[in-house]
């Protein structure tokens, strides 16, 4: 049960700004055993979610520090051109390294629905998860 509240714990802060390695925690909790693997998918997934709706939040507060037409960094920019052109559906690639926190922020500075949206972040991070618990399992197993 532990171990549950660790991957929650590390999942919910691999999607802030705090580093975190939440996949890293994910495998060697597979690799041990000794958990449920559809319980540790789920924490995994709704500690994430959770995490990115944080970056969300604080977009829709109006916290976001560049605006569009602003000289952007490339993985500023490369959010802005996904946001543009796929809208909510780039939310499925929240799980991204540095480009998926923009995107949350972006969703809540544009003010998309907070639950497509939330639906949107936990499809793409619980896709990414299953995969990985399935390729660590295919190669143990």
């Amino acid at each position: 049960m532990a171990e549950l509240g660790l991957m929650f714990i590390t999942a919910l802060a691999s999607a802030t700004i705090l580093p975190g390695g939440s996949e890293a925690m994910l495998v060697g909790l597979l690799l041990r055993g000794e958990q449920d693997t559809t319980a540790l998918l789920i924490v995994a997934t709704l500690g994430n979610t959770i995490g990115s709706l944080t970056s969300y939040g604080l977009g829709y507060l109006g916290r976001l520090k560049f605006k569009p037409g602003d000289n952007l960094s490339k993985s500023q920019q490369t959010a802005m051109n996904w946001v543009n052109r796929y809208g909510v559906w780039s939310l499925l690639l929240a799980w991204t390294p540095v480009v998926g926190d923009l995107l949350c922020l972006l969703a809540g500075w544009l003010k998309w629905p907070v639950a497509l949206s939330s639906v949107m972040i936990l499809i793409g991070k619980g896709v990414r998860y299953w995969i990985l618990a399935a390729l660590t399992l295919h190669w143990v197993g």
